[in-house]
C-alpha cells in the first residue's frame, strides 16, 4: 500500500514539478525503494531527478538503470550470489553462478579498472567483511566521479544483524555519518541519501571528487541528527 501511495505522489510530482516534467523518466517503488528507468539527456538532470525523489517522506533509496545521453549504465553488483538487483548487471562474488560475471574475492579488492562503473550495489555484502573500509576505497576507486554506491545491511537492533552467525559487523546509521566522515587519504562519500526501516539500513553515496567541498551540514542532519 505504502508503494502504492509513493508511486502515484512521485508520478504527479515527475509531472507537474517544472524542473522535472519534460524528462523521459519514469519510477515505481518498492520496499520504500524508488526504481527509476528511462532516458536523460546528462548527468545533472539524473541527479536532479534522484534529489527530489529522494525528498519524499518515506523513501529509503533511489535507484536507476536510466540511459545518459543515449549510453546505458555500468553497473557492478557485488557479492550478488544468485541476486542480482537489476537485470544487466555485472556479478562479482567468490563463487561461481549464473548471475555472477566476475568471481573475484571481494575482501582482495575488485578486479575492475579506475573509474569504470556509474553504480555499484553492495546489498547485505558488507556486514560479512572484517575490514570492509578497504572495500568501500575500492568502489570508490572503480566508481567514475559522481558514481553511486547502493548499500543495504542490517541494522544492528534487528534481529536479522544476530541470527546470520557469518555477519562480522553491525550498521547504523550513525555508521553510514562515519564512513562519510572518513579522513583523507580515504575516498570520501557524499551521502546522496540515508534511511533506516526499522529491519535496513539504506545508504546511496556519491564518490566525491578531491575537489569536491564536504556535505554541508544541513545535508548531514538531514539524516544522521
Amino acid at each position: 500500500m505504502h508503494d502504492g501511495y509513493l508511486s502515484a505522489v512521485a508520478a504527479d510530482l515527475l509531472a507537474t514539478d517544472p524542473r522535472l516534467r519534460d524528462l523521459d523518466v519514469e519510477v515505481r517503488f518498492d520496499g520504500g525503494v524508488a526504481h527509476l528507468t528511462g532516458d536523460v539527456a546528462d548527468d545533472d538532470q539524473l541527479q536532479r531527478v534522484r534529489e527530489a525523489l529522494g525528498r519524499l517522506a518515506g523513501v529509503h533509496g533511489v535507484w536507476d538503470r536510466v540511459r545518459v545521453a543515449g549510453r546505458n549504465p555500468v553497473i557492478l553488483d557485488i557479492g550478488c550470489g544468485e541476486c542480482p538487483q537489476y537485470p544487466g548487471n555485472i556479478g562479482l562474488d567468490q563463487r561461481p553462478g549464473k548471475a555472477v560475471s566476475v568471481v573475484a574475492d571481494l575482501r582482495n579488492g575488485l578486479p575492475v579498472r579506475d573509474g569504470s562503473a556509474d553504480q555499484i550495489f553492495a546489498v547485505h555484502v558488507l556486514e560479512h567483511l572484517t575490514d570492509y573500509l578497504k572495500l568501500l576505497d575500492e568502489c570508490h576507486r572503480v566508481l567514475r566521479p559522481g558514481g553511486v554506491l547502493h548499500v543495504l545491511s542490517p541494522w544492528w537492533r534487528h534481529v536479522n544483524a544476530v541470527a546470520d552467525p557469518t555477519h562480522l559487523r553491525f550498521f547504523d546509521l550513525q555508521t553510514i555519518k562515519g564512513i562519510c566522515q572518513q579522513p583523507a587519504p580515504a575516498g570520501r562519500w557524499y551521502p546522496q541519501h540515508a534511511s533506516c526501516d526499522g529491519a535496513t539500513v539504506f545508504a546511496d553515496l556519491v564518490a566525491a571528487r578531491a575537489a569536491d567541498p564536504e556535505p554541508d551540514p544541513q545535508h548531514l542532519a538531514r539524516f544522521f541528527d
